[in-house]
């Protein structure tokens, strides 16, 4: 961690009309979350006194997601995408009074890690360029440096072959102390083709005036840009890769590693078993020792140890599920608590529930817990038993040690230790099912 105090700028401002979308390009998920989502998590690791996000094209979809993603970043509006020289100026005044040091990332540029941004943060030059060795350089700006830093960043266009062949090239991640930037922004001039205002001329005006610029490198793969749908693929693959890697390096069991797919803060302890084709949503944690079964969808779920899931359940947000709980085949959890030891075997759903501890829930029971207006709560005590297909008609509460007998719907609440029926009284007629099925085969031969 760095001393000096540090601001995040995010640039997330352009339409990234390539990916053939009318979604904004830093909205397109990768690891179950936006791409922004990925700059912002990485950030986050140097403790930011402020992050910003600057938007631009779909801002109100970008601000709408980020309210979910990180609802302590503040926005800042580049009406017009005039360059990134100018979005970086559209954040300026909302770090008024900050003396620290500003880091400007990318909304599309997801893999860049926590070490390289640690590194950015503490470097003790006015101004610090993130470059790489690229395997093919290219079309990107070459690196010039020398025994003072950083020289000059050359574009592509503009460099000769000697130049050209230079290997060490701009990721377009800069680092500079906010004094920096509000004494060069303004500086920084449109007469290019573009008419654009680019933030790699800020190096040059800086060092221009004496000012120490320097290159830190990382690995190639940190700096990856997302501009098309077949390079968000490709970094989901790459994404996926990393965390089954990590997630077999911290102990946990992939039975079959390639089917399983994780989002950017899927946690799981050693000794968890996972089993194949299981897809992790953004929010889950799933304790030591605990088993998912094959088939399974996870999100927004905590999964204690001992639990084992499925195979074919699903856990949406807000299930809670205790040690040595068992939910089994085509069961869904959403918005409830289940307590320690309780049995949900199959073919079951139980929504905005609270299930005491050894409970066990019958085949085929349903919370019917939405009116078609609001939600309501099904409240179940600990030890009691739930028939099969038993329908509980929210609001509702079965009290502790009480039963349900099978076929039951349950619209009134139930005492500690009773047993509650609440089904049509059967009626037999002797005879009537050979009768209409004789009446029925004369009829079709007729």
């Amino acid at each position: 961690m760095t001393e000096k105090p540090v601001a995040l700028i995010v640039l997330a401002a352009g339409q990234g009309s390539r990916m053939q979308s009318d979604l904004p390009k830093v909205l397109h998920r990768l690891g179950g979350v936006p791409l922004v989502g990925h700059a912002l998590a990485a950030g986050r690791s140097l403790d930011p006194e402020e992050v910003i996000v600057v938007a631009g094209h779909g801002a109100d979809l970008v601000e709408k997601a980020l309210a979910k993603l990180d609802p302590d970043v503040r926005i800042a509006l580049q009406e017009e995408q005039l360059g990134t020289a100018h979005a970086v100026r559209q954040a300026l005044p909302l770090l008024e009074g900050f003396e620290g040091r500003v880091i400007v990332l990318y909304g599309d540029t997801p893999f860049i890690g926590a070490e390289t941004l640690d590194v950015l943060a503490a470097h003790p030059s006015d101004v610090v360029v993130l470059g790489f060795e690229a395997a093919d350089p290219g079309r990107y700006g070459r690196l010039v440096t020398g025994p003072e830093g950083l020289e000059r960043i050359v574009e592509y266009k503009d460099a000769d072959e000697a130049t050209r062949a230079i290997r060490l090239v701009n990721s377009g991640v800069l680092a500079a102390d906010a004094a920096t930037l509000r004494e060069f922004l303004p500086r920084i001039g449109n007469r290019n083709a573009a008419g654009e205002y680019y933030l790699t001329d800020l190096p040059g005006l800086a060092r221009a005036a004496g000012r120490r610029v320097d290159v830190v490198t990382c690995d190639e793969a940190e700096t990856l840009g997302i501009n098309t749908r077949a390079e968000l693929a490709g970094a989901e693959a790459a994404f996926q890769a990393r965390a089954r890697a990590q997630a077999l390096e911290d102990g946990v069991t992939l039975s079959d590693p390639a089917t399983v797919w994780f989002a950017l803060d899927t946690a799981i302890g050693r000794d968890a078993v996972i089993g194949q084709n299981v897809v992790f949503g953004p929010g889950v944690t799933v304790e030591s020792g605990a088993e998912i079964l094959p088939f399974c969808h996870l999100e927004g779920c905590h999964v204690s140890a001992g639990a084992t899931v499925g195979p074919f359940a699903r856990l949406r947000p807000g299930a809670e599920l205790g040690g040595d709980v068992h939910v089994g085949n085509f069961v869904e959890i959403k918005n409830s608590v289940l307590d320690e030891g309780v049995k949900v075997g199959h073919l079951t759903y139980l929504g905005d529930a609270h299930i005491g501890e050894a409970t066990n829930i019958g085949a085929g029971t349903i919370t019917c817990n939405y009116d078609g207006v609001g939600k309501h709560r099904t409240e179940i005590g600990a030890h009691a038993f739930i028939g099969s297909d038993t329908m509980l008609v929210a609001p509702v509460r079965v009290g502790a040690r009480a039963m349900t007998g099978s076929g039951s719907v349950i619209t009134v609440d139930v005492p500690d230790d009773a047993l509650a029926l609440g089904r049509a009284k059967q009626v037999t007629k002797p005879g009537l099912a050979t009768r209409l099925m004789q009446a029925l085969r004369q009829k079709k031969g007729n």
